[in-house]
């Protein structure tokens, strides 16, 4: 479980493709700032808001194994050697509740549409699977590559959030564009409750 509140920004150091080999799927090494010696073999990381394992490590890097699933329904499958990626450890009992709750589960792949700076903070508008609307919704949090956002307008599959100059600086949604393909998670409690609904219904 995550928070959504940004703690690094890694870098892909390097992308070995699954060849059914020593490792069946793609593995990754990732440079970071964490201290490593603080970092267990099974630990859970979330890049760019997808939770992976950590499966080995050495004195700056450590290295996780993302299935084809993964690739295939998150940005990742598009991440070579240079890639920023923002990062959060897993959660532990002491830990301040910054964000909102983040499984590290990511929902869709959405595309950013529009973008506006003002008086200092970005407006940020961002079109999701349609599949996605359900969850999306004024006031509601989102997450946005693993940072933990406030929605602000909702249209159909389209939606704005706003970004504070500091998360602007210290994550990588500084640096998308438009046409930038981000990952989504829709609030936990909206999944439930749109789940709950649909059984109710049926």
């Amino acid at each position: 479980m995550f928070t959504g509140i940004i703690t690094d920004i890694g870098t892909i150091k390097s992308v070995t493709r699954g060849t059914g080999g020593e490792w069946g799927d793609t593995r990754m090494d990732v440079n970071c700032a964490y201290d490593i010696n603080g970092i267990d073999i099974g630990a859970s990381i979330s890049h760019s808001g997808a939770c992976m394992t950590v499966i080995e490590k050495g004195a700056d890097w450590y290295a996780i194994e993302v299935s084809d699933e993964s690739l295939s329904k998150t940005t990742m499958g598009d991440w070579t050697a240079g890639t920023r990626v923002n990062l959060e450890r897993a959660l532990t009992g002491k830990d301040e509740m910054g964000g909102h709750m983040v499984t590290g589960h990511v929902d869709g792949v959405g595309t950013l549409i529009a973008m506006q700076e003002i008086a200092g903070s970005h407006k940020l508008r961002f079109k999701a699977p349609e599949d996605m609307a359900f969850g999306i919704a004024p006031k509601g949090s989102i997450t946005i590559d693993g940072v933990s956002l406030t929605v602000n307008d909702v249209e159909g599959s389209e939606f704005e959030v706003n970004i504070i100059p500091h998360t602007w600086d210290v994550t990588t949604l500084g640096k998308l564009q438009v046409g930038s393909k981000v990952n989504l998670e829709i609030d936990l409690i909206a999944r439930y409750v749109a789940r709950y609904l649909a059984h109710m219904k049926a």
